[in-house]
């Protein structure tokens, strides 16, 4: 069963887009296009770059880099959270035995 879809009008920098979005996703997309600007604008008050479309590019990397590193992070705190567990169940096994002796 697929959600219902609607468009969604948001607005990034002085230009207006409708963007299909699937429903209860609104407040989400509309966070995301905030986040974009927000980036795009960093980018541009730098001023190292001036071309739209190249702004645009540098603050989609910008993202994709922060989600992966974000990613990562957390691939590495599940990485230990079970390590932990495994050292956990080997200490409860091992004080068990200790106490069957």
């Amino acid at each position: 069963m697929h959600a219902k879809a609607s468009s969604v009008s948001i607005r990034i920098l002085d230009k207006e887009y409708s963007i299909g979005c699937p429903e209860g996703e609104e407040a989400s997309l509309l966070a995301s296009a905030d986040l974009v600007t927000k980036k795009i604008l960093e980018i541009k008050d730098r001023g190292s770059i001036i071309e739209s479309e190249r702004i645009a590019v540098m603050a989609a990397l910008n993202l994709a880099h922060e989600v992966l590193n974000a990613s990562t992070v957390s691939s590495s705190l599940n990485d230990v959270d079970k390590r932990i567990n495994s050292l956990k169940e080997k200490i409860d096994s091992a004080m068990g035995q200790i106490e069957l002796t």
